[in-house]
């Protein structure tokens, strides 16, 4: 991990600074809050990058993050989808397939405090803390690589999904706008387990997450209607985030329920897919970044 040299630490304070090969640090043409966005923004591509190369060096965690999507493949389209009639004469796998993509998505939040533990626990948060950097940097850089990580299971699951036959019905720009909301959702996502990474004790604890993260994901239309539900807990599932996304995404693939309820929620899908991710980020951004603010005090 790189620190920041001292020519840099002038840099922030405004001056420049020369160093041992009698260079000196060309600063931005920036002055007060521009100066500032700059290096937030510096600081943010350093982390990111920093995450990045930490995910490339451990290949046992990109095999378990690419392998989970197909394990969850396997048990539900095919072991427990050949029992499953979702109504209409809708093949199961065609119903199953756009929740399974909103499902890994939602279940990524562990993934992220599991990093973010691991970082808190070798001391590198608190190395970070000690550095002249801007405080949103670390929660920010994690956000952007979790979403760049993200990507890269859905091309992944999208591949699984293309060889066992499932297809997008919609258009070229309607299943863009799918996947788009799928990085959406888990964008949001990815401030609550960060925030759950900074609170949690150790990576046991961090582990245990796993234990919130299931009927998340599965208390929603994943996997079933609601309206196959009983009534308390399809009501659980209309409101579940994860559900709009599923169902949003199922209409731009052109393969929506026959099965969809008529509640607002339902049918406003494509709406609250986009709705309920901001509700969530404007939530728990600002809390995870309070939450690094305040390590150690």
């Amino acid at each position: 991990m790189s620190t920041t040299t001292e020519s840099e630490s002038a840099a922030r304070s405004g001056g420049s600074k020369g160093t041992a090969s009698g260079r000196a640090v060309v600063l931005p043409p920036l002055d007060g809050p521009e100066r500032r966005l700059y290096w937030a923004f510096a600081d943010c591509t350093t982390i990111v990058r920093r995450d990045l190369t930490h995910l490339v060096k451990q290949p046992a965690n990109i095999a378990w993050q690419l392998g989970s999507p197909i394990i969850f493949v396997l048990l539900f389209v095919f072991v427990f989808g050949s029992a499953m009639d979702v109504g209409g004469g809708l093949d199961y796998k065609t119903f199953a397939m756009p929740g399974m993509f909103a499902m890994t998505m939602a279940f990524g939040f562990t993934n992220t405090a599991l990093a973010v533990v691991i970082d808190k626990e070798r001391g590198v948060t608190d190395r970070f803390r000690s550095m002249p950097m801007a405080p949103s940097a670390v929660v920010t850089g994690r956000g952007i690589s979790d979403v760049i990580q993200a990507g890269l299971d859905l091309a992944v699951l999208a591949l699984i999904a293309l060889a066992i036959g499932w297809r997008s019905d919609g258009g070229l720009g309607a299943t863009l706008a799918a996947f788009g909301l799928l990085l959406l959702l888990r964008f949001a996502l990815i401030w609550i387990g960060v925030l759950l990474g900074l609170m949690v004790p150790n990576q046991e604890a961090a582990g245990n997450l796993f234990a919130l993260a299931f009927p998340f994901g599965m208390l929603s239309s994943v996997f079933t209607p609601p309206s196959m539900m009983p009534d308390w807990l399809g009501t659980i599932a209309v409101w579940n985030p994860v559900s709009s996304t599923a169902n949003a995404i199922r209409e731009l693939f052109g393969q929506a329920s026959p099965a969809l309820g008529d509640s607002w929620v339902e049918q406003n899908a494509m709406l609250m897919a986009v709705v309920w991710p901001l509700i969530i980020t404007a939530i728990f951004l600002p809390l995870a970044v309070r939450k690094y603010q305040s390590l150690s005090r």
